[in-house]
């Protein structure tokens, strides 16, 4: 009996090891591409949903994300007219919260950007522009400073990306005369180089890296189009002027092998462009323009060649070299998506609602639905990590365990 009790203590052990190597370190996940690592999850949700393992309240209005790693839940919130950084154990228990700015003065009111992690460290910009960098297990701040600082002031809505962390560097996109992007030294906050020859609003999008032709690339959206520079130096690879002065430009790019596809809201849709080196620079060709994709701020996900993301008040899959449209469903509605084990996960912008889809060209089947309490717009992405699903509603957080048994 003490044996088999000896088994079993180690087996679970070993299972709590292996679920917290599974981290989300922030905004669109491990690779900023929408996509999960997690296998061996639910086909199907039992009717109301999957079970609901805990709920955190109070904190704050917002729409930030979820960040977990390092056994621990991070989020933002405002709270009292101030930016707070939450910490959550993986059991929902707050293990601290620190207020980090004032609250963005903006409407709608909340939080924006979703909390970055790289080795014990968290980094977040603030809706005004503060940078910061802290001690992801108590909330001390290591260093911080100001996107104005670089020549950035905030868009109408205020800053909304989440940090990249590219090597020893923070990538963030004060926008503005002096330079889009910036690097910097990510334990110090030292600059290390600033983007050149592309003048840009900051606008609403996260960088993302990507590798090609032999360079390690960072690729965004910006106000004036979408623009790809060397993720060593700064220097100007590429840029395209789709949905340039768009009312706003939300969504982060994807990137599949040589494809890179960007699509925004307000009736613009989107473009794919197909990456080729020339001379030893990388430049970028127009394959086409869309407007089956009108994506106001839900993103998009690639898979096995089709795009699956927002489109208007539903959903659209597009095969990702011809822009041609396979399918149009309504679903949940208008809303965001994360894709996990060869599943769609979707969260509705308005009342609470989430789903459980198939991924497929041939068509969207729900497999699953459930409902979570809250008010006003849902911005926040889905989150599946560690067989767990973080829906975050207005000053809710709630986790769901989806693993399959």
């Amino acid at each position: 009996m003490t044996g088999a009790r000896g088994v079993l203590v180690a087996l679970c052990a070993a299972s709590v090891a292996v679920a917290g190597q599974a981290e989300w370190p922030g905004w669109r996940g491990p690779n900023r591409d929408g996509k999960s690592p997690d296998t061996n999850l639910l086909r199907a949700w039992p009717h109301g949903g999957p079970a609901l393992l805990w709920t955190a309240d109070a904190i704050g209005g917002g729409f930030s994300s979820v960040a977990v790693a390092g056994g621990r839940v991070y989020t933002t919130g405002d709270v009292d007219g101030k930016l707070v950084l939450f910490a959550f154990d993986l059991d929902g228990k707050l293990e601290w919260k620190v207020a980090v700015d004032n609250a963005f003065r903006g409407d709608p009111p909340g939080s924006r950007a979703t909390p970055t992690i790289d080795r014990g460290k968290l980094y977040l910009i603030s809706g005004s522009g503060r940078i910061l960098c802290c001690d992801a297990a108590n909330g001390k701040e290591v260093w911080a400073s100001h996107m104005r600082d670089f020549g950035g002031r905030a868009p109408d809505w205020g800053y909304a990306e989440s940090v990249l962390i590219y090597k020893d560097m923070a990538i963030v996109k004060p926008g503005g005369q002096q330079g889009c992007i910036l690097a910097l030294e990510k334990n110090t906050g030292t600059k290390r180089w600033q983007s050149t020859r592309f003048t840009a609003g900051a606008e609403y999008s996260s960088c993302i890296i990507a590798s090609f032709g032999g360079r390690d690339l960072v690729l965004t959206g910006t106000r004036a189009g979408i623009v790809c520079v060397d993720a060593v130096d700064g220097g100007l690879q590429w840029s395209n002027p789709w949905c340039s002065g768009n009312t706003a430009n939300c969504p982060t790019p994807v990137m599949d092998g040589a494809y890179v596809f960007w699509a925004n809201g307000y009736g613009t849709g989107g473009i794919c462009l197909t990456m080729r080196t020339v001379g030893g620079r990388v430049q970028a060709d127009k394959v086409y323009t869309t407007r089956d994709m009108n994506c106001h701020h839900g993103g998009y996900i690639i898979h096995e060649g089709h795009v699956y993301g927002n489109h208007g008040g539903g959903w659209a899959c597009l095969e990702l070299k011809t822009g041609a449209r396979k399918w149009y469903e309504r679903a949940v509605g208008k809303g965001s998506v994360c894709w996990a084990d060869g599943m769609l996960y979707l969260f509705s912008e308005s009342k609470g609602r989430a789903a459980l889809a198939t991924c497929s060209p041939d068509g969207l089947e729900i497999t699953g639905r459930v409902e979570v309490k809250g008010s006003g717009p849902s911005w926040a992405h889905p989150v599946v990590i560690g067989g767990r699903l973080y829906l975050r509603y207005d000053t809710h957080l709630y986790c769901f365990d989806v693993r399959a048994r």
